[in-house]
């Protein structure tokens, strides 16, 4: 059984730049008593994503902010250690909207519930493949930009948790992918072990140059996870009736500022006759079950890999986060909550 009380860490106060060490603050709060329906879950991993950067700004994006004094919100797996929920019963590994805490009580499934892990994988897969990165790499893929075999494609942000398997999930039914990554080490990355066609070091590299030398007829679709100069210039290397789709703007570091400004270029969709399209996986749930079983087909055909990078410690979340946009991670970060325990 848990101990009496535990460890969360809430918004101490709304961050206008990075995150310091005052955007947090870690709190104790009492183990709870259930009520009938109700487990009691120990959080084991968190999933870390870029998105969460936004729900620190005041303003509500797609989802509303995180309030000051709240609980930090945030994806995570966890095991159940106490119920009153045949549905949910001691040992079953969760996953869901859990929170950076060390446990949390479920009431209820759903898309935004506490959910059990299908049988047949490591629960920390639902953060990754089986999770926000892969649904949103596959409805961007598959749903917006229609990927096909003939088509050449760049990935933005490719040694990301989701633009790494978006860039494979495009390759598979023959279409060419480049993607752009920001180190040698994550270049290779992508190259080795995602098997992308190309890769683009865009702190070293000339990526223009790039971009015309691997589609000198132009881009027929990109996946964008940076926004800014990169996306200027695949804007630049747009091939007629070109379909781009706006995962993400990381370059903008996701600040109460703005989350970046528009291309100076912008006016190449229309010469090119191109479509500009911005989605959320969350709208897209009817798809999820196809996905799914397509997603788990790649995984178990080897189709598919991801890279894992792993922080240890539930006082180090807010660290992890400011990694996304420090550009020091390699593929999905997660943060293992009690080290010895995962």
């Amino acid at each position: 059984m848990p101990t009496r009380t535990y460890r969360q860490l809430v918004l101490r106060e709304r961050p206008t730049a990075g995150i310091t060490p005052d955007t947090f603050a870690e709190q104790s709060a009492p183990v709870p008593a259930l009520a009938e329906g109700e487990a009691l879950v120990e959080v084991v991993w968190l999933g870390i994503d870029a998105t969460q950067r936004t729900w620190l700004n005041p303003d509500a994006t797609y989802t509303a902010p995180v309030g000051i004094g709240d609980v930090m919100r945030g994806s995570g797996v966890g095991r159940v250690v106490a119920s009153r929920n045949q549905t949910l019963p001691e040992g079953q590994w969760v996953y869901g909207d859990l929170g950076w805490r060390e446990y949390v009580v479920a009431r209820g499934g759903g898309l935004f519930g506490v959910n059990p892990v299908p049988d047949g994988i490591d629960p920390r897969h639902m953060l990754t493949v089986f999770g926000v990165s892969g649904l949103t790499a596959f409805v961007g893929m598959s749903r917006v930009l229609d990927v096909a075999a003939g088509d050449t494609v760049l990935v933005t942000g490719a040694a990301g948790s989701v633009g790494s398997l978006a860039g494979q999930m495009a390759r598979l039914p023959g279409a060419r992918v480049i993607g752009t990554a920001g180190s040698a080490e994550k270049v290779a990355w992508v190259m080795d072990v995602a098997k992308f066609d190309a890769c683009v070091d865009y702190r070293t590299d000339n990526v223009p140059d790039a971009l015309r030398d691997f589609a000198p007829d132009g881009l027929t679709a990109v996946f964008d996870n940076v926004g800014g100069v990169l996306l200027e210039n695949a804007l630049d290397q747009l091939a007629l009736h070109a379909r781009i789709a706006l995962c993400g703007s990381i370059s903008s570091g996701y600040t109460a500022a703005g989350y970046g400004a528009g291309p100076a270029n912008y006016m190449q969709l229309a010469f090119r006759r191109a479509r500009m399209e911005g989605f959320i996986f969350l709208d897209h749930q009817p798809d999820f079950p196809e996905a799914l079983a397509r997603i788990a087909g790649w995984v178990a055909a080897g189709d598919l890999h991801w890279a894992e990078d792993v922080i240890d410690g539930l006082t180090n979340a807010p660290t992890a986060l400011q990694r996304l946009f420090d550009g020091a991670n390699l593929g999905k970060q997660l943060v293992r909550v009690n080290p010895g325990r995962g």
